[in-house]
């Protein structure tokens, strides 16, 4: 009696649950959506949406790089470089990634900050380096050539010019009155000489002067002292490039070349038994200076060097760049633009006579005459 029920209870459960199938679930599905003729359109199952493609991970290597700018011809230190990711897909060929194969070296060219070293940007000694050429080369602009001349503290603006500046050329000339055929100082010398009656010359010792006519009859007027030179200055080369002052190193290479450190003085022992340090050596002052100007200039110069023509630098604005005449200056000009009076004789004077100017000369004096 019990099993019968239990039997008639699971039918009840089936039935109840057919009628929830029959009845419930066609309820849940969406209504078709009519179309213009009335009839219903199909449900179409939408596929599954695409999915999105992978991002592909970038993938770094370790390339040395500048974190300073390094000059050419400087050796490269340890804390100018550094090693830091760099892009594989721009990785250069010839990068480097040991930065012992940089420190010690010498920059073949110029490195700037954040610059990936090659290597052919780094040589081991100054021959391979010198492939490149010269610094006063690489300074100079297009047009011009490099040509040198001495100087010293009263030419060169009492050293004031250094590398980079721009001057002018000033320079002194003397004119004297020669002879044209012979091309020597005047006047000549002039040899009286008498033909005897037995055909003999008979020669006088010479004379210098020149032949004159005065109430005494003809005479031979000589000068007093040798001839005087006269002075005439002018402003000639303009805007030349100050290069380099004094020589340069013997491999070229001054741009970019830190100075030798000075080493500090040893302090002698507190007992005073210590040995005194010598004074350091103060270094020579430049005597040549090599200006950058155009190939006719050069040629000046050159004649200015080979005729033994002091030359005195006008030191320019780093600003001007402007081209202007000069007069050229005599004494007649001076007396004429400031003017000076011709002073007239008199039947009186001071003592003791004066006969010359007092001159300053700073240590050096330019001397004319050889």
């Amino acid at each position: 009696m019990g099993r019968m029920r239990v039997v008639l209870i699971l039918l009840i459960l089936v039935a109840l649950v057919a009628v929830v199938v029959v009845l419930v679930l066609p309820g849940l599905q969406p209504a078709p959506t009519p179309t213009p003729d009335g009839e219903p359109n199909e449900v179409v199952q939408q596929p599954d949406a695409t999915a999105l493609p992978t991002a592909t991970p970038m993938v770094f290597v370790d390339l040395v790089i500048a974190v300073q700018d390094i000059s050419r011809g400087q050796v490269i230190p340890p804390n100018a470089i550094d090693v830091r990711p760099w892009p594989q897909q721009s990785q250069p060929f010839n990068g480097i990634t040991n930065p012992d194969d940089v420190i010690g070296k010498i920059a073949r060219t110029d490195i700037f900050r954040e610059q990936p070293l090659l290597t052919n940007m780094v040589v081991d000694n100054l021959t391979s380096l010198a492939r490149v050429g010269s610094d006063a080369a690489a300074v100079l602009p297009n047009g011009l050539v490099a040509v040198s001349l001495p100087m010293d503290r009263l030419t060169s603006v009492a050293y004031a010019v250094q590398d980079g500046d721009r001057v002018d050329l000033i320079i002194s000339l003397l004119f004297v009155d020669v002879d044209e055929a012979f091309q020597s100082l005047v006047p000549n010398r002039l040899t009286l000489f008498r033909i005897t009656e037995e055909g003999d010359i008979n020669m006088q010792a010479p004379i210098e002067g020149r032949p004159d006519s005065t109430t005494l009859g003809p005479v031979i007027v000589g000068p007093s002292e040798r001839q005087r030179p006269r002075l005439i200055t002018q402003r000639t080369i303009q805007d030349a490039l100050v290069v380099h002052v004094g020589n340069f190193p013997p491999d070229g290479r001054f741009i970019g070349v830190p100075p030798t450190p000075t080493p500090p003085p040893v302090e002698e022992e507190e007992t005073g038994a210590g040995t005194p340090v010598p004074p350091t050596p103060t270094p020579a002052r430049p005597d040549i200076i090599t200006l950058g100007v155009s190939p006719q200039d050069a040629v000046i110069l050159t004649w200015y060097i080979e005729a033994k023509i002091p030359v005195t630098l006008a030191l320019r604005s780093s600003t001007d760049v402007s081209r202007t005449f000069t007069d050229s200056v005599t004494l007649d000009y001076i007396m004429t633009t400031f003017g000076i009076p011709l002073p007239g004789k008199t039947e009186y004077t001071i003592e003791p006579a004066i006969r010359s100017i007092r001159q300053l000369v700073a240590g050096e004096e330019i001397s004319l005459a050889p």
